[in-house]
């Protein structure tokens, strides 16, 4: 059937060519290919020393040891955080100055630096005297694990506490007065009302600070503690005189564990996300852009059978 005078023919739209995308990725691609061949052809990476040790007995209980500092380190790191943020937004001004001293010192210091301190505390304080009493503290201090785990907590917690305090502000105001008119306190109005809503804010930083202190845990050498990961893979590299393919080792590890983590935040997020997004048909979102002129950034669509007659 042919156009009607009223009916304007549709536009044979042409797609504009970009010749220089695509040489630019024949660019990338080249290089890209020219660095592994260089790298699977040269003998000074070990490959063979490299596929031996990826599966050692040796590394994967340092993987572990890795994971458990981490694990324990976030949930000091957590708790912390979250009675800092507390105190930070306290009325009680003591509370606030000891707050703020406290991420003024672990924000305002290597995290390296700290942890070749708390090497040193047993030569610090050997024992704590309480009028006549004596606690002593050399097996407490000597335990290196324990060092590594508390002072990477601290160090997290100081970071964890400016996040979940920003979490808790980005909440409107309306949100805790609303709470206060339906009678609710302040501790059900914080887990009914203000945290449900502040995980959205607060879990995708969460995540990443998980992630990055996975891989501050290298830095525990320091103490010395050299049972995790990094350090297992350094000792087991003197030994051979082959630190290349060691430490390839130690980064593939990081990588999976990594990459793991980062699917399992991904989810985190979505579950956390829920509520926060629209779904709307072809007609409900036509209906949504005539009334407000443009689309809110939380809107999907969906595609709906029309079951009119044609």
């Amino acid at each position: 059937m042919p156009n009607s005078p009223s009916q304007p023919a549709p536009i044979k739209a042409v797609p504009l060519r970009h010749p220089g995308r695509w040489v630019t990725a024949a660019i990338v691609l080249g290089l890209a290919a020219w660095i592994l061949i260089g790298a699977a052809t040269n003998e000074a990476f070990g490959w063979d020393i490299y596929r031996s040790y990826l599966f050692d007995t040796r590394i994967a209980t340092a993987a572990l040891h890795t994971l458990l500092i981490t694990v324990l380190s976030m949930v000091i790191g957590l708790v912390g955080g979250v009675a800092l943020a507390v105190m930070r937004m306290s009325p009680n001004p003591v509370l606030r100055a000891v707050a703020w001293v406290f991420l003024w010192i672990f924000r305002g210091t290597p995290i390296y630096v700290q942890l070749v301190f708390w090497g040193l505390m047993g030569s610090l304080y050997e024992v704590i005297r309480v009028g006549p009493a004596e606690v002593s503290l050399e097996n407490l201090l000597s335990n290196a694990f324990l060092l590594a785990v508390i002072g990477l907590g601290l160090n997290e917690a100081a970071y964890m506490a400016e996040i979940v305090r920003s979490g808790i502000q980005a909440i409107p105001e309306g949100q805790f007065e609303a709470s206060k008119a339906l009678g609710m306190g302040w501790w059900l109005t914080m887990r009914r009302t203000v945290l449900p809503q502040a995980m959205r804010i607060i879990i995708p930083p969460t995540g990443n600070e998980f992630i990055s202190l996975l891989k501050t845990t290298s830095l525990v050498v320091a103490i010395p503690y050299t049972q995790e990961l990094y350090g297992r893979s350094i000792d087991i590299s003197n030994a051979l005189f082959a630190p290349v393919p060691m430490l390839m080792v130690a980064a593939t590890w990081y990588l999976v564990i990594t990459s793991l983590l980062m699917v399992g935040q991904h989810y985190l997020e979505k579950y956390y996300e829920r509520g926060s997004t629209r779904e709307l048909t072809g007609r409900q979102l036509a209906a949504l852009a005539d009334a407000e002129g443009t689309l809110p950034r939380n809107i999907s669509v969906i595609k709906q059978a029309d079951n009119r007659r044609k």
